[in-house]
C-alpha cells in the first residue's frame, strides 16, 4: 500500500483538527434544577436549547422544590441526582458554608462583549465562592382590581387592611418577605427592618401583624398565587413578578402588580458536590451567564440581568412584542419603594427563622397543607417555584 497522497493528508489533518476542535458531547446529559413554569419555559428557549445547540450536550431539567434538605441528603448518600442548580443567593451562601457546593473558579464567567472584565461587568456581589448570580428578581402583591371598585391598592400596608380592602389573601409559606412585610406596614423604615427583625421584639411585632390577617391561603408552588387569583379564591397574593408578567401579558389575566415593597433578591447558578459532570456544568453556567444569553433572558421573562451589559440589551418581548424594559424589578419606576433582601442575614438565619415560623403556623392552626391553586395539575407551571427561602 502506497503512501498517502498530499490531498489525502489534506482530508486527514482536517478531520483531526475538527474532532479535536468540536463539542465534546457528554454520554449523558447535564442535568438541571430549576424552577418551572414560565421561568423555565423562557430558560428552555434563551438557554438550554441554545446551549444543546452549540456542545451537542442535552439538559434535562427537573422541578426545584426549594430548601436545602433534599440536597444534603443527597450528598451524605454520596448520589447527587443534578449537575447545576439554579438556586436563590441566601440559600446558596448557607450551602457553600455547610460545604455542600463546589468552589466556582474567579475567572469562570465570561467577559463583555467589548472586553470588560466579568468582575466589572456583574452587578456587586454577583460573584461569589459558591454561587454566580444571573439574575434579580422580585416578590410582588398582585390584585385583581375588579374586586376593589372605586379604589386600589397603592402600598404593602394594603395588603394587610382587610377594611378597605376586604378578601381573603394568598401568601407564600416561608418567612422570607412576610415578615418585611409586615414590618413595612407597622411603619418600620427599610433601613431598620433585619436589624429589628434580629430582635424577639422584631419578630413578636412581625408575626403579631401577620396574625391580623384572616383567611389565608398558604401556597408553595410558584404557580399557584396566579391560579388563585384568577381563579377568585383570594384577591390578593404574593408571588413572582415574573409568574404574575406572563399571567398578565401571556393569557391576558385580570391582574395588576403592587410594586411597593417589593422584595428583591438574586438568583444564582450553583454546582452541587458530587455532581457527575462538573466540567459540563461549569461551561453551561459561563454560557448562560454571557452577556447575550442573560439578554434573551431577559427579553422572555422580566428578571433583571446580573450584568450592565446585559441590562442595556433587554429589548421588546419576541412573541407579545411588550418592551420587557418596564416590567423588570429594577427598574426606577418599578424600584423607588423596593427592599433589597438581605440575604446574608437570610443565610445566618435560615434554620432560626424557618422554626420561629412553624411554630407561629402550628400555633395558628395554619397546619394543613399549602394551597397549590384549583388546577395545579392542568397548569405547566404547576411543580415551579416552591418554598424558595429564598424566595428564581
Amino acid at each position: 500500500m502506497g503512501r498517502p497522497t498530499p490531498d489525502l493528508l489534506v482530508v486527514l489533518l482536517a478531520l483531526w483538527v475538527l474532532m479535536a476542535s468540536g463539542p465534546v458531547v457528554s454520554a449523558e446529559p447535564l442535568r438541571v434544577l430549576s424552577w418551572g413554569g414560565a421561568y423555565e419555559r423562557a430558560q428552555r428557549e434563551a438557554l438550554f436549547t441554545p446551549f444543546t445547540e452549540q456542545t451537542g450536550i442535552e439538559i434535562e431539567v427537573a422541578r426545584y422544590a426549594g430548601g436545602l434538605d433534599e440536597l444534603r441528603h443527597a450528598i451524605a448518600a454520596g448520589e447527587v441526582p443534578w449537575d447545576v442548580i439554579d438556586m436563590t443567593r441566601s440559600e446558596a451562601m448557607a450551602a457553600c458554608d455547610e460545604g455542600l457546593l463546589q468552589p466556582l473558579p474567579p475567572d469562570l464567567a465570561a467577559p463583555a462583549p467589548d472586553g470588560t472584565p466579568a468582575e466589572r461587568d456583574f452587578i456587586l456581589g454577583a460573584i461569589g465562592a459558591c454561587a454566580l448570580t444571573h439574575t434579580l428578581f422580585a416578590t410582588v402583591v398582585a390584585y385583581r382590581p375588579d374586586a376593589f371598585p372605586g379604589r386600589r391598592p397603592s402600598r404593602i400596608a394594603d395588603l394587610f387592611d382587610q377594611q378597605r380592602f376586604p378578601g381573603p389573601r394568598a401568601l407564600q409559606r416561608t418567612p422570607a418577605v412576610n415578615l418585611e412585610w409586615a414590618l413595612l406596614a407597622s411603619g418600620v423604615p427599610r433601613q431598620e427592618l433585619y436589624r429589628l427583625l434580629s430582635t424577639p421584639r422584631g419578630l413578636s411585632l412581625a408575626l403579631k401583624r401577620l396574625d391580623q390577617l384572616d383567611t389565608i391561603r398558604w401556597w408553595e408552588e410558584g404557580e399557584a398565587p396566579v391560579e388563585l387569583l384568577t381563579h377568585g379564591q383570594v384577591v390578593m397574593a404574593s408571588g413572582y413578578n415574573g409568574r404574575f408578567f406572563d399571567a398578565m401579558v401571556q393569557r391576558g389575566a385580570p391582574l395588576e402588580i403592587l410594586w411597593d415593597g417589593q422584595v428583591q433578591e438574586h438568583e444564582t447558578w450553583v454546582i452541587p458536590r458530587h455532581a457527575r459532570h462538573p466540567r459540563a456544568a461549569r461551561d453551561f453556567i459561563r454560557f448562560a451567564t454571557s452577556t447575550e444569553r442573560l439578554a434573551a433572558l431577559a427579553r422572555r421573562i422580566p428578571y433583571g440581568p446580573a450584568r450592565e451589559s446585559a441590562a442595556v440589551r433587554v429589548g421588546r418581548h419576541p412573541v407579545s412584542g411588550v418592551d420587557m424594559r418596564l416590567h423588570i424589578p429594577t427598574h426606577p419606576l418599578n424600584a423607588e419603594h423596593a427592599i433589597t433582601k438581605d440575604e446574608a442575614w437570610y443565610a445566618r438565619t435560615l434554620t432560626r427563622m424557618n422554626d420561629y415560623f412553624a411554630a407561629w403556623l402550628e400555633a395558628r392552626g395554619d397546619t394543613f397543607p399549602a394551597a397549590a391553586g384549583p388546577s395545579p395539575a392542568a397548569s405547566e407551571s404547576a411543580a415551579g417555584d416552591t418554598q424558595r427561602q429564598k424566595t428564581p
